[in-house]
């Protein structure tokens, strides 16, 4: 099992409580049974759930459950384990959010902004944080059977942010007894390779606390399951791949009931459930859906991520090689896909490059299939082959003449999918590689303009200053990147190094001057703080 070190929890343990000040002890100890098994709990609400009340909404208000997501995300994003890749995120983001905007009561009374995300883990689960923050780990994705089945648990999580379940919690036990705030982090980030680790805290004398949450969180599953099922059908997906889930997981946990899922354990699972689901099923009109080619290939990149080891390597290739035999095109795309980003991992740029081809040459559209394909496959997967094409001729040992034609296939690809964030860093990570610097930084500036709030693109920015040799813009943007990812104290010391760079302009020193003002002050109020 894997476990995080002491230093890193006392780390964590440090961010979360100044994320938390405004929560009374009775509160927060509600937060932390709320979630014990997992990254965090993952539900929605039930109709005999107790309505939210006005003490509920004092204890965690939409702005504080906001901050104290921000807050626990800038330490998942510094988590070795989270999956930072744009492909995934985009993916992730595209299809979670295509499911709450289909149904008009998904983003709740707050109107959270939903942001969802992937983190390392084989282990099957699925988590939602306060202020609209829903993470699953690749074992889940990999997993999924279906896009419908993947709809299923997002809809179920999102069930869980539109109904304040946290807050009805908060509300529910503000008379129980203080949990350790150790205990949160397990629950938040410690618990790897299953939940054992969050499990001990239902042994550590707290029963009674315990069992009404229990009692409180299978209501809210329920809930979560009837808000999901609609969510699910506004989208479009086949409702019984809710089902097919929910029993496979409960399959496994009847096999194996020494290794129960996470997913299980965080989200108690009854025949109840599963019966109460199939009705509905019957109520409403059969729907096919066909998956997007861009879930098989999310997934295959998945599994490579999971285990970036010799033999984890090993182990991913040789499920490609079964997954070739398949007559589903897409899913031999997807492994062929899989092929090309396991083949670049390892360095075999050669290789990776003829397996692209192959994918590629797989989801060719026949006459037969073009305008099935061009409705339910987008342009065949075009943005995601497009991108993993580019990332090959960009590989560190690619020749000059390769690297250039990445330029130009990154440039191409940019004006045909503006909107991926993705593909724009690597145009610009494009002309770095070949020495378009003045180009690149006029290209960074203009992104930095229309996304403020995006760290890899001040990063990219000071590359490109760095590369040009001009140390104050180059620490001035380190600097913003530094802030964005909540470490003010080392944005702080960037300013401090381009202030004394010897090619910094008047200009330059004004904004030094403001933007240190201003995060200072931001210092100043994490300090007072965290006396409190």
């Amino acid at each position: 099992m894997k476990t995080k070190p002491a230093p890193a929890l006392r780390r964590l343990t440090t961010r979360i409580r100044r994320a938390v000040t405004a929560v009374s002890a009775a509160a927060l100890t509600s937060f932390v049974v709320a979630i014990p098994a997992g990254y965090a709990q993952a539900t929605t609400a039930a109709p005999s759930l107790p309505t939210l009340g006005d003490t509920a909404r004092e204890d965690l208000s939409p702005v504080f459950e906001r901050k104290l997501g921000e807050e626990i995300m800038r330490d998942i994003r510094r988590d070795r384990d989270f999956i930072d890749d744009d492909v995934i995120l985009e993916y992730m983001n595209s299809f979670g959010n295509a499911l709450v905007a289909a149904y008009p009561g998904a983003r709740g009374e707050t109107n959270a902004d939903y942001y969802f995300f992937a983190v390392r883990d084989p282990v099957l689960n699925a988590f939602a944080l306060p202020g609209g923050f829903i993470g699953a780990h690749t074992g889940l994705l990999i997993a999924a059977q279906s896009e419908s089945e993947l709809a299923s648990v997002m809809s179920h999580e999102i069930g869980h942010v539109a109904q304040r379940h946290i807050a009805r919690m908060l509300g529910q036990q503000r008379q129980d007894a203080l949990i350790p705030l150790a205990a949160m982090l397990l629950a938040a980030l410690a618990s790897k390779a299953g939940s054992d680790a969050a499990m001990g805290v239902f042994m550590g004398g707290q029963g009674l606390a315990i069992q009404r949450q229990l009692d409180f969180s299978r209501d809210a599953e329920r809930e979560a399951d009837r808000v999901g099922f609609q969510i699910m059908g506004a989208g479009g997906y086949d409702t019984t791949g809710m089902v097919e889930f929910f029993q496979r997981l409960q399959s496994a946990s009847r096999n194996y009931s020494d290794l129960t899922p996470a997913y299980l354990r965080s989200h108690p699972l009854t025949s109840e459930r599963i019966s109460d689901i199939q009705s509905r099923i019957r109520e409403t009109p059969y729907r096919q859906r066909i998956d997007s080619i861009e879930f098989h290939l999310v997934r295959a990149r998945a599994r490579v991520l999971q285990d970036e080891s010799v033999q984890g390597l090993r182990d991913t290739h040789m499920a490609f090689e079964s997954q070739l035999t398949q007559l589903n095109r897409q899913q031999k795309a997807g492994a062929q896909y899989g092929l090309a980003f396991l083949e670049l991992k390892r360095g075999n740029h050669v290789k990776a490059q003829e397996w692209l081809d192959k994918a590629r040459a797989t989801m060719k559209p026949s006459d037969s299939g073009a305008v099935m394909s061009a409705q339910r496959a987008g342009s065949y997967g075009a943005p995601t082959f497009a991108s993993l094409g580019v990332e090959i001729k960009l590989a560190p040992g690619q020749p000059a003449a390769v690297k250039l034609q990445g330029m130009k296939e990154a440039e191409l690809a940019h004006l045909q999918y503006p909107l991926s964030r993705g593909i724009a860093r690597q145009y610009a990570d494009a002309m770095i590689a070949n020495g378009k610097l003045d180009d690149a930084a006029k290209f960074l500036r203009d992104q930095v303009q229309l996304y403020r709030e995006e760290p890899k693109l001040h990063d990219l920015l000071a590359k490109a200053y760095a590369a040009q040799g001009k140390l104050t813009l180059q620490h001035m943007a380190l600097a913003e990147s530094y802030a964005l990812g909540g470490s003010v104290l080392a944005a702080l010391d960037q300013l401090t190094i381009a202030r004394k760079a010897k090619d910094a302009s008047f200009y330059d020193l004004a904004l030094i001057d403001a933007r240190e003002r201003e995060w200072q002050a931001k210092r100043r109020e994490e300090i007072e703080e965290a006396k409190k």
